[in-house]
């Protein structure tokens, strides 16, 4: 199962899933990092150090880093789901049968109703 690195204002319960499925998660918080002003920057290189994928919902910053540089070990830009449980799964989908996630971004969005 894949290694995340969970952003500060990504939602618990989806961690929770994610841990519950299998996957290795390390938040912000728990990494000690949490209400520091912790810029993307670093959270993209604390990530890449720890050989972990960044699941973020903060889309437009994390894609410019992914953009100015592949050189980190993934990216999981979230569209923000209050279906906690269905956008843990479908992130599951999406790094499943995936080899290795390093400069990879990879979008995982809502489902159309």
């Amino acid at each position: 199962m894949a290694l995340f690195y969970a952003d500060e204002n990504f939602p618990r319960p989806v961690v929770e899933e994610l841990r519950r499925l299998g996957h290795n998660v390390l938040t912000v918080e728990e990494d000690g990092k949490a209400h520091q002003g912790y810029q993307d920057e670093s959270v993209l290189a604390d990530a890449r150090s720890y050989g972990r994928a960044v699941l973020t919902m903060n889309r437009r910053d994390f894609k410019r880093l992914h953009n100015e540089s592949a050189d980190h070990a993934g990216i999981l830009l979230c569209t923000y789901d209050a279906d906690f449980i269905g956008l843990a799964r479908r992130i599951h989908v999406a790094v499943q049968g995936l080899s290795h996630l390093t400069g990879e971004s990879i979008r995982i969005t809502r489902p159309r109703i």
